[in-house]
């Protein structure tokens, strides 16, 4: 238990970013999932709105600094490639 002024701050600081970040994240998981099942259905209206919230979803995530930059432009690499394979 912090017994410090400024380590109570930096605990109840934490709790507020960590729940932010789980919010972010969960958010990001569930885009993903969507493009990943409008892409496997076919169509591509709905697989190109799809994709292009994900993409958004993952490049907000990593601007918060929830994910890496890296990270993020491996994720949207591979649901575009993905999705191309698909209509292809």
């Amino acid at each position: 238990m912090a017994y410090h002024k400024s380590a109570k701050k930096r605990a109840r600081q934490l709790l507020v970013r960590r729940a932010r970040n789980r919010h972010v994240r969960s958010g990001l998981r569930t885009a993903i999932k969507a493009a990943h099942v409008a892409i496997a259905s076919g169509e591509s209206g709905e697989s190109a709105t799809a994709l292009s919230c994900a993409e958004r979803a993952i490049r907000k995530a990593a601007s918060k600094g929830v994910i890496s930059k890296k990270r993020a432009s491996r994720q949207v690499s591979r649901l575009v490639k993905h999705a191309n394979a698909r209509n292809a």
